[in-house]
């Protein structure tokens, strides 16, 4: 049995945990997300769900990962005492592999097109053209090169590799990001943006699509169900305030999310502004890979020499942003296969992201029929899924004396405490029946 890591601080586990929730889902999912769902409307429901569903999620999976300081399969194996347990985890495993497996290939084109700002300083146009054009080569060798990067960094544990790096990789985030903001927001046409993203529209508020939306999104951004959270809340200390650490975390988040909507709306009025196209022929506006890949890139082009910087720093971003998420994904898989197989943690993670990468390489190969298929099993129908099951264990199967006693490792009064009167017949009754009518309503919608 190998020694569990442990983060070292409660900085350091808040940023690593933050960012592996933060990822491409923040910066590229929710601003379009915001942008075809009536801007503020959007953000106001996604911020009011992501404390009313996705923090006891959250809760759920920190707590059962500390009090059984395992990997997912053996923790949901140990709480349940049965092979339902077990399997669920398995599952997550699952899932969570699949979602690193086409996570990879998106973070690869973000490699491609911040090498291709470094190609196009240097005047090497048949290099810039090839980094920036679809093609199987290239999108193989950049998954491949961004999951090589992700298992270097897993190799090196909790403590070394994945806290040394989020605390490393976190805060250049920010920074990038405001500064982005700030420059951004002293174009022409960015208060178009400002508005379209600040002024909600209150009539949509209630409107299906847009909660069942917000609540995907909400899941996803905060990486839920798949035991990224429960697998980093086994490696933290005994004498942390859970609740405390799990609303840090849910708040950096939703921040770096609505950070990110201040980045993308304005850059995209900047960009109409300055004659791009980013509505659709149908008016809606361009979304996802086309705004991140097309949009954008057109705008940095208009803004002359500076737009290469900005470039740059923009695709530096997105890197990091994918980096800090997808060490999190592999250490679920390196978790279970260190701890329950006995294997070397070295060993162990080149194995698995040698796996992820086959995966990956099969979705490049059949792109128009997996990628998207793949995506969605993943993220809209799965993840929910795995929610709701921790849900289920947390509030029917797990005793309520057990989650109290380590509740209370970090506060001695944590049964007198606000959390404690509220979160456990939330997270047994409220939780389950909401994501279970939205899980519905997405399913027939």
């Amino acid at each position: 049995m190998n020694a569990r890591g442990e983060f070292s601080s409660r900085l350091g586990f808040i940023l690593a945990a933050a960012g592996s929730a933060v990822g491409l889902g923040n910066i590229w999912g929710f601003p379009t997300q915001v942008a075809s769902n009536g801007g503020a409307a959007f953000v106001l429901v996604y911020i009011i769900l992501a404390f009313l569903l996705a923090y006891p999620v959250l809760m759920a999976e920190l707590i059962i990962g500390r009090a059984t300081r395992a990997n997912m399969v053996d923790a949901l194996g140990q709480i349940s005492g049965s092979k339902i347990g077990r399997a669920t985890g398995a599952w997550g495993f699952v899932t969570v592999s699949l979602i690193l497996a086409f996570y990879a290939i998106v973070a690869g084109w973000m490699l491609a097109f911040f090498l291709e700002t470094v190609t196009h300083l240097l005047g090497l146009d048949t290099a810039s053209s090839w980094l920036t054009s679809e093609s199987i080569t290239r999108n193989l060798l950049f998954c491949g090169v961004f999951l090589g990067l992700t298992a270097a960094i897993v190799t090196g544990g909790v403590s070394k590799g994945i806290e040394r790096w989020s605390v490393r990789l976190m805060p250049t985030l920010m920074i990038i990001i405001v500064l982005l903001i700030v420059y951004v927001s002293l174009q022409e046409g960015a208060i178009e943006g400002w508005k379209a993203y600040l002024v909600p529209d209150f009539s949509r508020i209630m409107d299906p699509a847009l909660l069942i939306n917000a609540m995907g999104q909400a899941f996803f951004s905060m990486s839920l169900g798949v035991g990224t959270m429960l697998v980093y809340g086994s490696y933290v200390s005994k004498n942390e305030k859970l609740p405390s650490l799990g609303a840090s975390v849910a708040l950096v988040d939703i921040g770096v999310a609505v950070l990110a909507g201040m980045l993308i709306i304005p850059s995209m009025y900047v960009a109409l502004h300055n004659g791009v196209q980013i509505f659709s022929e149908s008016g809606a506006l361009i979304a996802e890979d086309s705004l991140i890949f097309t949009v954008l890139p057109a705008l940095f082009d208009t803004m002359g020499p500076v737009g290469n910087i900005v470039a740059f720093a923009f695709f530096a971003l997105m890197v990091i942003a994918a980096l800090t998420s997808s060490i999190s994904m592999l250490e679920v898989p390196v978790a279970y296969v260190v701890e329950s197989k006995g294997v070397k943690r070295t060993k162990a993670v080149w194995f698995l992201a040698s796996g992820v990468f086959i995966a990956s390489a099969v979705i490049v190969f059949n792109f128009s029929s997996l990628f998207g298929l793949v995506i969605s099993l993943t993220t809209k129908y799965s993840q929910p899924l795995l929610g709701l099951a921790l849900c289920l264990f947390a509030g029917w199967v797990w005793r309520r004396d057990q989650i109290l006693a380590e509740l209370k490792q970090g506060n001695e009064n944590a049964e007198h405490s606000l959390f404690w009167k509220v979160w456990p017949w939330y997270v047994k009754f409220v939780c389950p029946v909401v994501i279970s009518i939205m899980f519905y309503r997405s399913v027939i919608g």
